[in-house]
């Protein structure tokens, strides 16, 4: 078959496989238990010798075919599906972590992902927050028992561009397990693959997603990473192709035990949903590029964080690395100008937590995403007390502008 584009790719994925009664969808499995004609084929797919589904909460044929699909988004070898992102995070350092091990992480991370990583600490897993704009600085922070390093690759909300060619170079050199949160990108617009990455998370909720209707995350083996140097495979899973053993144990350990399974139904939107990634994501990025421009003009905003801002730190790199700036963006308010002000006179943006959504969104950072690590950390990863994070939808970018621009009157 010839290599067919992106959007093509994903929308004729479910019929790479026959799919009852001729339907163009995979259907929606509700069972939470599957039957074997035999006792014998039962045990086979208990122990992994035979393909098959023996019980919901360790995967569906619905959240297999969503699998499927993101693993060709990624091209990637294998996937698992999660109920959310942070399941997806939180289960694959639940299985592939033990007391003893470190971390090394990007200082710019989602403020549940930091909290969880705080987590993990208190559990004698140590964590290395480190600024991942700099390869070096991950060097520097490896030690012996560093067993996994973990960045996003545009950072939220300050929208930092980790050097994520260069620590992927860094991770095989030195064997260590690269993971890259791809959410903010999307596999549309980045495959963390191409920059050496062993494992990939994406929040399905957010833009694969993209239409706020349903809770899921993914966890993506490469298929790159060695794992027969990882000393943490169970001997359980040290059987068949090793590139297996990673993602089997996290499925095992990580969805199986911990049991943040996807539901059929959430598997099902977020599939559909996927078939428009990139149509989204092109309308999303040029919206936020054109707000981006509009807010750094305005004398009523200080400094706006934006990757595709030839101001940013990291706009060369952005550039070489992304087909897009995606549509996260960030701004502080001069002094005097109230945010919650700002917020309330916005009559088409919504004010909400959730990113990746069809519909622009506004958050005060400080406050909310933000509030549990307190001002002494907020400032250390500059996060202003005035900061408000956009997650930038398809509106037509003519009513997004004037809207800002009403809200930015005296």
């Amino acid at each position: 078959m010839n290599k067919r584009g992106f959007t093509t790719t994903t929308l004729h994925c479910d019929r790479a496989k026959p799919i009852e009664h001729g339907a163009t969808h995979k259907p929606v499995h509700n069972s939470a238990a599957f039957g074997f004609a035999s006792a014998h084929d039962l045990v086979k797919v208990f122990q992994g010798e035979q393909a098959g589904f023996v019980y919901g909460r360790q995967g569906t044929p619905t959240s297999a075919a969503l699998e499927e699909k993101v693993t060709r988004m990624e091209q990637g070898f294998l996937t698992v599906a999660f109920s959310s992102g942070m399941a997806a995070i939180s289960a694959t350092l639940f299985a592939l972590l033990r007391a003893g091990d470190h971390i090394v992480s990007s200082s710019f991370l989602f403020g549940n992902t930091t909290s969880l990583f705080e987590t993990f600490g208190r559990m004698g897993i140590e964590v290395s927050f480190v600024d991942a704009t700099e390869a070096a600085n991950v060097e520097a922070a490896l030690r012996p028992e560093t067993r996994l390093v973990f960045v996003e690759t545009i950072a939220n909300p300050r929208t930092q561009v980790t050097d994520l060619a260069g620590i992927g170079e860094l991770c095989r050199s030195r064997g260590v397990v690269y993971v890259v949160d791809n959410t903010v990108t999307s596999p549309y617009l980045f495959r963390p693959r191409d920059v050496g990455a062993s494992l990939v998370v994406n929040s399905l909720t957010k833009y694969i997603g993209g239409h706020g209707n349903a809770l899921g995350g993914a966890l993506t083996d490469t298929g790159l990473f060695d794992w027969t140097r990882y000393p943490n495979i169970s001997e359980l899973y040290r059987k068949g192709d090793p590139r297996t053993w990673g993602i089997v144990q996290i499925r095992k350990k990580g969805l199986r035990d911990a049991g943040a399974t996807l539901s059929p139904e959430a598997a099902h939107h977020l599939a559909i949903g996927a078939e428009t990634l990139a149509l989204r994501m092109a309308r999303t990025c040029s919206n936020a590029q054109a707000l981006a421009e509009f807010l750094a003009a305005h004398p009523k905003v200080a400094k706006v964080y934006y990757p595709g801002l030839e101001s940013h730190p990291q706009y060369a790199r952005a550039k070489a690395l992304f087909g897009g700036n995606s549509g996260i963006l960030s701004f502080e308010l001069v002094d005097g100008v109230d945010c919650f002000d700002v917020l309330g006179k916005l009559e088409l943006v919504i004010s909400s937590t959730n990113l990746g959504d069809n519909r622009t969104l506004a958050i005060p950072v400080a406050p909310t995403i933000y509030f549990e690590l307190g001002p002494e950390r907020r400032a250390s990863l500059g996060i202003a007390e005035s900061l408000i994070r956009i997650s930038v939808g398809i509106e037509d970018v003519e009513d997004l502008l004037a809207d800002f621009g009403r809200a930015l009157e005296d």
